[in-house]
């Protein structure tokens, strides 16, 4: 059980009615990320406050008219999965800069230079957001912050996060490797040919066309056609 002077507050609002708990810090963030952690080494106490600062205890009506229960056991979880959590300096920088990896890498394998049809470099994208000082919000999804990031990213580079198709044939003997690598990514279409060989067609982000390509490869040794399709026909 973590000491109160070294806990901070979780709490979780319903219908204006407020429920807190005094919780560890880090295992408070890791079961906020989805990962199992141990309720006796979490919890600084087995209460459930209207103000944890003033040491006010919420009321066993509120608690069970919300959470249906008055084990802490069950209403801990809920608090902090669905509540806030009172993140330190260091969990903030630390969460802000895992969140700002991963759109950059969401964009470089999403989006592409419609110029060249190649997707852009991590670094590229990065130095992009440093030039034009764009921040993080570590607690919002991903495709929502693409979605306000990208206009401000085209004032510096050309990018597009259009999809693609590609026509894809692979000779009977490496079908099976093929189709493992094809059900990775959205299969619009196939058709199997006469000689056992196989034609599919598979919507993917433009920025992982190159990877498509290469897993296709690898998977058939270099023995596949790629195609890319516009407006349902190759070219």
């Amino acid at each position: 059980m973590v000491k109160l002077e070294q806990a901070i507050v979780a709490k979780y609002v319903h219908a204006g009615v407020h429920f807190e708990i005094l919780v560890d810090p880090d295992l408070a963030l890791k079961m906020k990320k989805g990962l199992v952690v141990s309720l006796d080494d979490l919890l600084a106490t087995d209460d459930v406050y209207e103000d944890a600062k003033k040491s006010e205890r919420q009321t066993e009506s509120q608690i069970l008219k919300v959470f249906g229960t008055l084990d802490i056991r069950e209403i801990a979880p809920k608090i902090i999965r669905e509540g806030e959590i009172q993140l330190t300096t260091e969990q903030r920088r630390q969460l802000k800069e895992e969140k700002r990896k991963a759109i950059i890498d969401f964009i470089a394998k999403n989006a592409m230079n419609p110029q060249t049809q190649a997707p852009h470099p991590p670094l590229r994208i990065e130095t992009a957001l440093n030039e034009l000082k764009i921040q993080v919000d570590e607690f919002k999804d991903i495709p929502t912050q693409v979605n306000d990031i990208l206009p401000k990213l085209r004032k510096l580079l050309p990018i597009s996060m259009d999809k693609i198709q590609v026509a894809v044939k692979v000779p009977v003997q490496y079908v099976t490797q093929a189709l493992s690598v094809l059900h990775k990514f959205e299969l619009k279409k196939q058709e199997w040919q006469s000689d056992g060989s196989l034609i599919a067609v598979v919507e993917i982000p433009g920025g992982m066309k190159q990877e498509l390509f290469e897993k296709l490869n690898h998977a058939t040794h270099g023995d596949v056609v790629t195609k890319i399709m516009e407006n349902g026909s190759e070219k």
